[in-house]
């Protein structure tokens, strides 16, 4: 890859779960805030919904952290600042996780209604709260296939029911210049 295109490859990448901190703080964004929507996505103990149970697959270790983030099914506001969408008054949740040791890795997300959401879930390994391209793995409800930017709200949107809805998530890593599925998931 030459030197050109790398600067332009990581700023596409970095677009791609919204984590462009630098431009946002360019455009007058407040820095996000690791708690925000985290009271609101929590499970209750024997939660009855609504809600969605993300059964993760595809983990490329069992290193660092998990976030799973849900964001209204909107091109304007998936994957927009966090700040911003609670703000407007538009949805945004988020649970955060250690990868377990072992065993299923599953993650509740209780969600304000029914209706239509979009999900991301990150990996982040190395534990330092920002999506690192090289590094970290990234997945989308739907399961969409990633190319070199962000997937389109249509193509992450799930419908969630009034009580628990299951659905599974593959991450993707870093595989040449894009994001792809691991050949052999753990």
């Amino acid at each position: 890859m030459t030197a050109r295109l790398r600067p332009a490859l990581a700023a596409v990448l970095a677009a791609l779960c919204g984590v462009a901190d630098h431009a946002r703080a360019a455009e007058g964004y407040l820095a996000s805030s690791p708690d925000l929507g985290k009271d609101e996505g929590r499970c209750r103990p024997n939660e009855t919904g609504p809600a969605v149970i993300v059964t993760v697959e595809g983990l490329k270790d069992r290193t660092g952290n998990l976030k799973l983030e849900l964001y209204p099914a909107q091109d304007g506001d998936f994957l927009a600042d966090d700040n911003v969408l609670i703000m407007a008054g538009k949805t945004f949740r988020r649970v955060e996780t250690r990868v377990p040791a072992s065993g299923a890795v599953r993650l509740c997300l209780r969600v304000p209604g029914p209706g239509p959401f979009a999900l991301m879930l990150l990996h982040d390994r190395d534990g330092n709260r920002k999506f690192g391209w090289r590094v970290d793995g990234v997945g989308f409800s739907a399961n969409p296939r990633l190319g070199l930017g962000k997937p389109k709200a249509a193509r992450a949107r799930i419908v969630a029911g009034g009580g628990i809805t299951p659905l599974t998530i593959v991450l993707n890593y870093q595989k040449g210049l894009g994001m792809a599925p691991l050949a052999a998931t753990r």
